[in-house]
This record gives C-alpha cells, structure tokens and sequence, in this order.
C-alpha cells in the first residue's frame, strides 16, 4: 500500500501540471477567437476611418448650452491637461504628450498625446503600441470643435523603449490598407490596430461629452442617441 500511495502521488503531480500546461497554452487561442469577432463587424468595416485630403481625420462637433464660452473652454482645457495629458504622463515614458497650444482668446487647446493602446495581455505575452495623436479642441460662442489627426503608431519595441517599428496611420488602418477588397472584413495585422483606434478616438471624444455631462448637450454629428442630444 506504501508503495501504490508514492507512486501515485508523483504520478498526480505530472499529470496535474501536464493538464495545466496544456490549458495555458490553449487560452490565449481561446481568447484570440473571441476577439477575433470584430474582424466582421460594420462598426470597423468600410468607412470606420475617415480621411481628409488623404489623411486620417476624426472630427466630433457639438453645442453646449447654459455656459459661456469661457466655462466651457476651461472644461475642454481642463479635461485634455487633467485626464489625457495626465494619464499619459503617468508613465515616464512619454515625453512625447504635451499641451503644445492654449488660446483663451481663440478658445482653442492643442496637444500632442502619446500613450499605450494594448491588443492582449495574456501572462507574460503582452502585445501593446504607442499610439500618437495631435488632439485639437476650439470654442466658439457654444460650439465645440474636436480634431484629432496625425495619427501614428510605434509597434513591437523592445524592453528599453527601441528598435521598434514606426506606422503611420495613412499606411496602416485606412480603408485600402485595413480592409479587403470585398469590404466584408478586416486583414488580421493591420486591422486590430484599426478597431482599437475607432474605440479609442470614440471614448476620447464620449470623454469630452462626459465631461460635459452636468450640462444640457446637443451634438451635431453623433453615432449614437444621448439624452438631451440632437442629430442632424
């Protein structure tokens, strides 16, 4: 019995750590094929990425109502310094963010933002690029301008922030170079960096609105209904 009872044992130990290897390396395929879902979705197909004279363009326009045109600047202002510059900042290595222009008079903020956009991370896999982006922001009266463009990526570098590879969004997540010709789904590579671009912009642009929030807002050219919002 002494012997069945220390075979066994060791015997338990190897198949338990056989069966959890095989489960770790089949979880990162399990999730990839759940993320993988957005590869047909309309949201990121034909269109998802507009372009202004050949170069990559998201522009958000809405009014504000109840506030003057000095409250709602130091909004604006306050969330781009506070929330974007910040949160990037927060890692030391961005030296690239920076509010780069502030115009009380215009009513107008620009900066640059560099920031980590992460596809996976699964253990010690960790798949992620620096996403850089000009954000500009102008009021007028009670309208609100939004822009962000100059879009690129800094992908696959290595521990000490090099030898990565630099993509510039015109070449990357358009609509010739993400999609395929029957526009019916995104290429594998490319287009990750396509659908979690579309989901950044649009949570940076919901952010400005949220941040608006305690106001009555209508906005001019929205995707989705909000409360207190008109579409044209």
């Amino acid at each position: 019995m002494r012997t069945n009872s220390s075979l066994s044992l060791p015997f338990k130990r190897r198949f338990g750590g056989v069966f959890l290897f095989v489960a770790l390396l089949c979880l990162p395929l399990c999730l990839m094929a759940g993320k993988r879902d957005y590869m047909k979705n309309p949201k990121y197909l034909l269109g998802a990425v507009p372009e202004v004279e050949g170069v990559v363009t998201f522009q958000k326009n809405f009014s504000v109502t109840e506030k003057s045109e000095q409250q709602i600047y130091d909004i604006l202002h306050a969330y781009i310094s506070n929330t974007l510059v910040a949160n990037a900042l927060h890692d030391k290595q961005q030296p690239y963010t920076r509010i780069i222009s502030e115009e009380k008079e215009s009513g107008t903020v620009v900066a640059r933002i560099e920031e980590y956009m992460t596809f996976s991370h699964v253990f010690l896999n960790l798949d992620r690029t620096r996403f850089r982006y000009l954000l500009s922001a102008k009021v007028t009266g009670q309208k609100v301008s939004l822009v962000l463009t100059q879009i690129s990526y800094y992908y696959n570098e290595d521990m000490e922030g090099k030898n990565g590879v630099n993509y510039k969004a015109e070449e990357w997540i358009t609509d010739k170079a993400a999609v395929n010709k029957k526009g019916t789904r995104l290429y594998p590579r490319s287009g990750k960096f396509r659908r979690m671009t579309v989901d950044r912009v649009e949570g940076i642009f919901d952010g400005f609105m949220d941040a608006c929030s305690t106001m009555e807002v209508k906005e001019q050219v929205v995707t989705k209904k909000r409360k207190g919002i008109v579409e044209e």
